[in-house]
């Protein structure tokens, strides 16, 4: 038998590429895979090949990860547990080895990796080589232009956290050159550049399948990336800021009337605010990352695990005081309504301390409820271990706040008068259709912005990444709990507002060179 073990028996039928792009429904079922891989989990390093040391392969979702990164070194979350490199982010000791940080990098760039095949296999050369037209090579135009909507967006994530990552098109086949190293400036120029140039060729705002990105998420992620220009290259641009945030506004998007739906197991309903998510399936999505960990790891306790639609909790993820006391006072502690004026706070008190003294203690911190599988109406989620929850990665309040902020910073093309409006559309429905919490004139700083973001879109991904840009995030003129690693917050070296470029890829990249401080 011995000598059977290693004698092939069959044909290799490996699927290749030209047997992939052969018809337009393998274009499909590949544009599919660009897609998927936001949601659908495996460890695999950027050419999709081996595994990323010391991360389980729930760990390895992108949002998981990115959400780790961007979150657990602020005041907004704290975790209790101790797994390889997650304890360091929020210490903010973190190092060039940590794999959390190598895990998303990695990510990030495999990511890039296939939408990478897949515009260099739409090219009209290829389509016409394949037979391709009419209808079906329309179709193929758009899926081309979103899959570089979707690199330049992963990019705008390595600009964000690595600043000066490899860099790699479609004109270079997979494995024809080591990657060259960009800057951070270079690549915000890629980046504006390659969404300017897919503008015109994507679907129109609010036209296309759901779960498919269109021109109002383009506009999106410039407004985006403007609003944080100065951080990205020396340069403000909240002039340019204010226009494509402007122009998302004008598309037609609303707020859904009440903030509690906006991440529950319907929320794909929730299409007249949220521009482009990426979409779990309790059945057909199964992993340990994404909004199954958003719905997770913050139940705990005695929290009643059947009031989110799940099994059971993991007792991992808190917030800090910081966070909590932006909002008024609670009145009560009864589960899900806290008594909050306003309804953004979304924090399980019950059994929880506010007051942290042990980040490995669950009940050290106040839990969040703001995800939970079950729908606007009360239904379980099709799974209590699988989230049916999908995951905004823009929304029409981030527009807002932008425009806001961008006005006050000193761009051109809005005024103060539209921002105030914009920030109270979003206070009116945080406070369940009331005025009460609607702001003057005078209160509408750059401060207040910053607070106001906070409770709009605490865990959403972007706390890091503001207080980077209002000079907050490594000084000792804001402390949290525990930020730097000390129970009463101290500051930490200004290199800590860039992640290192992994050990893992230097090591095999002579390209590549290391961020300051590392």
């Amino acid at each position: 038998m011995s000598c059977e073990k290693n004698t092939i028996l069959a044909p290799n039928y490996e699927v290749t590429s030209q047997q992939v792009y052969s018809t337009p429904l393998g274009y499909t079922e590949a544009m599919a895979k660009v897609y998927g891989a936001f949601a659908l989990t495996g460890n695999q390093g950027p050419a999709g090949s081996g595994d990323i040391a010391g991360i389980d392969e729930g760990t390895s979702d992108f949002f998981r990860l990115y959400w780790y990164a961007q979150e657990l070194p602020t005041d907004e979350a704290v975790i209790a547990w101790g797994d390889p490199g997650v304890p360091d982010l929020h210490q903010m000791n973190w190092s060039s080895s940590n794999v959390i940080l190598t895990g998303l990098y990695e990510r990030c760039l495999y990511q890039i990796t296939l939408a990478n095949d897949f515009i260099r296999q739409s090219s009209d050369a290829n389509l016409s080589a394949r037979g391709i037209s009419g209808a079906d090579a329309t179709k193929i135009r758009y899926y081309q232009a979103e899959a570089r909507f979707l690199r330049a967006y992963q990019y705008s994530v390595l600009m964000d956290l690595f600043a000066q990552p490899p860099f790699i098109t479609d004109a270079n086949a997979v494995g024809s050159i080591i990657p060259p190293q960009t800057t951070r400036a270079a690549l915000f120029s890629y980046v504006e550049s390659e969404l300017k140039a897919i503008d015109p060729l994507m679907v129109a705002p609010q036209q296309n399948q759901y779960g498919r990105a269109d021109q109002a998420a383009v506009w999106a992620l410039l407004a985006r990336i403007y609003l944080n220009a100065q951080v990205y290259t020396g340069t403000a641009r909240y002039t340019d800021a204010i226009t494509y945030a402007s122009k998302v506004i004008g598309a037609g998007y609303t707020l859904i009337p009440k903030y509690d739906n906006l991440f529950l197991a319907d929320n794909n309903l929730n299409t007249s605010e949220n521009i482009f998510s990426i979409e779990y399936d309790g059945n057909n999505i199964q992993g340990y990352g994404g909004t199954t960990f958003m719905t997770h790891a913050p139940v705990g306790g005695s929290m009643p695990s059947s009031s989110f639609g799940i099994s059971g909790g993991w007792a991992g993820v808190r917030t800090t005081s910081s966070l909590v006391n932006l909002f008024p006072a609670n009145t009560n502690t009864t589960f899900p309504e806290n008594g909050n004026p306003d309804y953004r706070a979304e924090f399980y008190t019950v059994g929880q301390n506010l007051t942290i003294n042990d980040v490995t203690s669950f009940t050290d911190g106040y839990a969040v409820n703001k995800w939970r599988n079950v729908t606007s109406t009360g239904a379980q989620g099709q799974s209590n271990s699988f989230s049916d929850v999908d995951e905004p990665l823009f929304r029409l309040p981030e527009m807002y706040l932008i425009y806001a902020e961008a006005v006050l910073r000193g761009g051109s093309g809005g005024t103060a008068a539209q921002a105030l409006i914009y920030i109270n559309n979003i206070r009116t429905r945080a406070y369940n259709g009331s005025l009460a919490g609607n702001i003057t004139a005078g209160q509408l700083t750059t401060q207040f912005i910053l607070d106001e973001r906070a409770r709009e879109l605490y865990w959403e991904g972007f706390r890091r990444t503001d207080l980077i840009r209002y000079g907050l995030f490594t000084s000792s003129s804001y402390l949290w709990p525990f930020k730097g690693g000390v129970k009463a917050g101290a500051g930490v070296p200004d290199f800590r507002n860039l992640f290192p470029i992994p050990d893992a890829d230097r090591s095999v990249n002579p390209n590549l060179a290391q961020n300051p401080g590392y």
